[in-house]
């Protein structure tokens, strides 16, 4: 897979993430592109892993082509024109904010009931033991003990994000309708739909305000009531939330490899949800 020499002055820089940069076509509204901050391999995974999920017919962007700019690699996808994350719209629209936590969760829900081919995804468990492997932060013992919590989760052929923050589900509205996509696919894979709950809850509830408002467009309280609301459209009215809770956290604290894989250093804000439990 050979990418496409691009010239970066042809495009607008709109965004940044823990891996890459987004930018718009100034010419070609029709196109979008990420670079990575990374290598050549994540850009082309993300490609691959992009075009199965969108030939499966999971909402997400077209994908386009790999493309470099002679220094970083990329992708470009078809451009979704007027479209807005979740989280920005929880920024711009506070008082709307239980409304679009429970949009959301529906989303999730049924991207989570989603079977696929397990010849063509990778487990989350396979994916999970190799960052445990490679992560230089977490003793001996400590990497046995989550390597056995995470061997003994439940086994699932259904559909997970890999990265579910609620600012990787993206909504177009035009007269009144919302249509919905998943974007930042480089980590889709499969398995046990916790893996994926347990991200928007770090996310929701466990960083600092400075974080949230800088990431996430909205205070610490805002991103709060937005997952209360996504856990009671989740998991249902009559779900017994404090055994559910439990679970949640630690599953939020093992999003702590996705974490310091990209960081590069321990986050002990999130290792503080095993402690106690898995070590």
């Amino acid at each position: 897979m050979k990418p496409v020499k691009i010239d970066l002055n042809d495009y607008v820089r709109t965004g940044e993430g823990a891996n890459g940069a987004s930018y718009n076509h100034k010419t070609d509204p029709s196109i979008m592109m990420k670079l990575y901050f990374r290598n050549f391999e994540a850009a082309k995974l993300e490609l691959e892993l992009a075009q199965k999920v969108y030939d499966m017919g999971i909402p997400s962007p077209e994908p386009g082509d790999l493309v470099t700019d002679g220094e970083k690699m990329g992708i470009r996808f078809r451009r979704i024109d007027g479209k807005k994350s979740y989280s920005r719209a929880c920024g711009d629209n506070p008082e709307k904010t239980e409304e679009y936590a429970r949009e959301f969760a529906q989303m999730c829900k049924k991207l989570h009931a989603t079977h696929v081919d397990t010849t063509q995804f990778e487990n989350v468990k396979d994916r999970l033991y190799k960052m445990l492997a490679d992560n230089p932060f977490f003793t001996p013992e400590q990497k046995q003990k989550i390597h056995n919590f995470i061997a003994a989760a439940p086994d699932t052929d259904t559909a997970i994000h890999g990265d579910l923050q609620f600012s990787n589900g993206i909504f177009v509205e035009k007269d009144g309708v919302r249509k919905q996509y998943f974007i930042d696919l480089g980590d889709f894979c499969y398995g046990y739909p916790m893996f994926d709950i347990g991200m928007v809850y770090l996310c929701c509830c466990l960083n600092d305000e400075s974080w949230t408002l800088e990431q996430y467009h909205m205070s610490n309280a805002t991103a709060a009531r937005f997952w209360d609301a996504f856990a009671s459209e989740y998991f249902g009215p009559d779900a017994d939330m404090a055994k559910i809770m439990k679970e949640v956290k630690i599953y939020a604290g093992l999003k702590t490899l996705i974490i310091e894989r990209d960081t590069h250093r321990p986050m002990p804000e999130f290792r503080a949800m095993l402690e106690g439990t898995i070590y």
